[in-house]
């Protein structure tokens, strides 16, 4: 008898190993990145590595928070990075300063959808301006720390789903 189950065993986990996943399609559009308020996107070079790290970004954070099977067309109008440059400072001229009045900023678009049908659409404006005094700052590192965190923040409070929730928070 088990001659016989398992080969039927193996074949069904061979079908289910190779069916295709549903994975959730994030595609970003950036809309006149040359002109973002931020001075990181002025520079041809500069911008294309920023701009490289906000698809990887926004690619995690899909995978992450996104239904299986729906796709989120987002459209950067702009961003303006936590921190700024002090050109009157010459020994630090390429340093951002952090300071609580230049926080992270950005303006998006989005729809999010599934099987063509339309689930949810907004333009958006986020900014975190206590992004300094935010308990999780000083975990941060990487070139654009502040400005992830805020996309991630935005993320998981639009797109993080109720069962998601109930299945993170023990005891629900």
């Amino acid at each position: 008898m088990f001659h016989l189950v398992l080969p039927s065993v193996v074949l069904a986990l061979a079908v289910l190993v190779a069916a295709p996943v549903a994975h959730a399609d994030v595609t970003v559009t950036y809309i006149a990145p040359e002109r973002f308020r931020d001075r990181e996107f002025r520079n041809s070079h500069k911008r294309a590595l920023a701009l490289a790290e906000f698809d990887r970004e926004f690619e995690e954070l899909g995978s992450r928070y996104l239904p299986d099977g729906s796709d989120l067309a987002v459209e950067v109008l702009d961003i303006d990075l936590a921190g700024d440059f002090e050109p009157w400072d010459f020994d630090y001229r390429d340093v951002r300063i952090m300071r609580e009045t230049t926080p992270p900023r950005m303006h998006l678009r989005y729809v999010l959808s599934e099987g063509g049908r339309v689930l949810a659409r907004d333009e958006v404006r986020i900014t975190n301006m206590r992004y300094l005094s935010d308990p999780r700052a000083n975990r941060l590192n990487g070139r654009f720390s502040h400005d992830m965190r805020l996309l991630g923040d935005w993320f998981r409070k639009t797109f993080f789903r109720p069962a998601d929730r109930a299945a993170a928070t023990p005891g629900t």
